[in-house]
This record gives C-alpha cells, sequence and structure tokens, in this order.
C-alpha cells in the first residue's frame, strides 16, 4: 500500500522524468496514443467522478459567483498574456498565433487531475472545465482572431461530443456509482490519485514524445514566453480570484483552472485550420509546461486540506 501513496507525491519528478525519456527515446511512451489517450482520460475522469456526491454540484450551484469570476479570468488573464508575451518575446508570427491560440483555449481535464491531486474543490473544477469549453466554442475562435488578425474555424459539434465523453460522462457515472455502490467505491478511491498520476504521465510523455523534433527545434524564446504564460496565469488566478472571493479552496481551484490549459485541443485546432504545421508548436510545448506547474502545485498543496464552507451560498 506504501507506494500508493507515495506516487502522486512524487508526481513532478514522474512528469519530469517520463518527459525526458520521452525526448530521449520517443517509442517508450509514443505508443501510449490516439484512443489510448481518450480511454486515459476517460479513466482519470471516472475516478474522480467516484470521489464526487451530488451535493458537491449543489454546493457549485449556490455559488455562481465562484464558476463566473473563473470564467472570466479565464478568458481574460490568458488571452491577453498569449497576445502580450508574444510581443515582448518577438516571437515569429507562426508562434505567436499558436501562443495566443493556446491562450484562448482553457478547460483541458488535465486541470481537473490536478485540482483532484492537490485536495482543491473538485466539484467547481468539473463544472468550470465542462462551461468553459461550451464558452470556448465562441470564445476560442474570436479572442484568436481578433488578438491575432487570422481566422480559424472550431467544430462546434465535434468539440460539444468529446467533451460529452471524456469529461461529463465519466465523471457523471463515478458519481452515480459511487451513490449507489459506496461499500465498493470507498475501496477503489484508494488507489485513484495513483492511477491519475499515472495515466496523465503516459498522456503528456505520448505528446512530448510525438512532438521532439519540432519541440527541441523551437528556440529559447518560446520555452520562456510560455513558462512565463502558464506562471502568471497560476499565480494571477489565484490571487484575484483570493481578492474577491476570499475562499482558500476556491482560489485554489481558479488557479489551476486559470493557469492549465486544453493544449491537446489546440493543436488540434492548430493542424486543421492553419497552413503552417509550426502553429501548433506552442500548444505541444504548452503540455508539458502547465503539468510540471501542475505537479508542482500538488506538491505544495496536497497536505494542506481546503474545504469550501457548505453554509456560504451566493
Amino acid at each position: 500500500m506504501g507506494i500508493f501513496n507515495t506516487i502522486p507525491a512524487a508526481f513532478p519528478w514522474i512528469v519530469l522524468i517520463a518527459s525526458c525519456l520521452a525526448l530521449y527515446h520517443p517509442p517508450l511512451f509514443t505508443w501510449f496514443s490516439g484512443n489510448w489517450i481518450t480511454l486515459g482520460l476517460g479513466g482519470i475522469m471516472l475516478g474522480m467522478g467516484l470521489t464526487l456526491r451530488l451535493v458537491d454540484f449543489l454546493r457549485v450551484t449556490q455559488t455562481p459567483r465562484w464558476v463566473m469570476t473563473g470564467l472570466l479570468l479565464q478568458f481574460t488573464v490568458m488571452p491577453f498574456f498569449g497576445w502580450l508575451l508574444g510581443k515582448v518575446f518577438d516571437l515569429p508570427p507562426f508562434f505567436a498565433v499558436g501562443l495566443i491560440l493556446v491562450s484562448s483555449c482553457p478547460g483541458g481535464t488535465a486541470s481537473n487531475v490536478i485540482v483532484f491531486l492537490s485536495r482543491s474543490n473538485l466539484a467547481l473544477s468539473v463544472t468550470m472545465t465542462a462551461l468553459s469549453t461550451m464558452v470556448g466554442i465562441v470564445m476560442t475562435p474570436l479572442l484568436t482572431s481578433s488578438l491575432s488578425g487570422s481566422e480559424i474555424h472550431v467544430d462546434a459539434l465535434g468539440l460539444f461530443y468529446t467533451t460529452l465523453k471524456v469529461v461529463l460522462v465519466p465523471v457523471v457515472l463515478g458519481v452515480f456509482l459511487n451513490a449507489q455502490l459506496p461499500r465498493y467505491t470507498q475501496k477503489i478511491q484508494f488507489y485513484s490519485p495513483s492511477l491519475a498520476v499515472i495515466l496523465i504521465t503516459l498522456i503528456v510523455a505520448s505528446i512530448i514524445g510525438q512532438g521532439k523534433e519540432i519541440i527541441l527545434g523551437s528556440g529559447i524564446s518560446l520555452i520562456f514566453s510560455i513558462m512565463t504564460l502558464h506562471l502568471a496565469g497560476f499565480i494571477l488566478g489565484y490571487f484575484l480570484s483570493k481578492i474577491f472571493l476570499k475562499e482558500e479552496g476556491v482560489s485554489r481551484t481558479i488557479s489551476v483552472e486559470v493557469g492549465m490549459q486544453n493544449s491537446g485541443l489546440g493543436v488540434v485546432l492548430a493542424k486543421e485550420n492553419f497552413a503552417n504545421p509550426t502553429v501548433a508548436i506552442p500548444a505541444a510545448i504548452s503540455s508539458l509546461v502547465h503539468s510540471l506547474y501542475g505537479s508542482i502545485f500538488v506538491a505544495l498543496f496536497s497536505n494542506r486540506t481546503a474545504e469550501p464552507p457548505m453554509e456560504k451560498a451566493n
């Protein structure tokens, strides 16, 4: 049982070592691709759903300003810094557009994993992921085209289907099983954090391995711009929500939701909507950077539980 307590705590090192191995010898992880990534994300979300109850979601609906504050920060802080950093680091146009694109894609499931492992407000995280993905159907192309001057088309139906399949269905199934079979789900819950770390590591390492050549040749200025982008998201997401909402667990959750992006979506949108394949490079590097930051976030907060008060509603 000891190893299952150790794995979540070692998350930063596991992600970093796996990413380095993926760059050194990609076949170690590139086998985990295609449907495996979809199944892996679904498995993570199912495991998280097993830890949730309906009352957790009712609490979120009773505090709509939590969700609205988070969504506002997601669609303002990151896109603005994506545009600004492209100027500050004087990135080539295709990298600058890619940075704006990934900064306009909130709502990835990796953020749910980090919130889960850091013992923050998981119900709020899942709700924000679903809502920001839906809002992103309109806001992602709007922000990308307005900030970069490029037109981009989003497959709304496909995006909705993916969100339904990977986020909502597994979580709802987990909540249902937790309500109906609590004796069994309590036994599984012990292993869920470790399984989540293993699966998210496989996913990140696979993406890094597949993009080895473009990542190694992308240039130091691009890497630093992406590191700055996500760091700004984590810091501003935490402190701005702390000022407005004054809830530790909620501020942690919004910090993660703002600081982490749907990098996988950014890669797909770039490949399908831009003739220049290098537009996808910032999103590929983003998947590693925000996962490393997220794992550090887990190491800092996983032993400091911050449950939002049940009685507060607004």
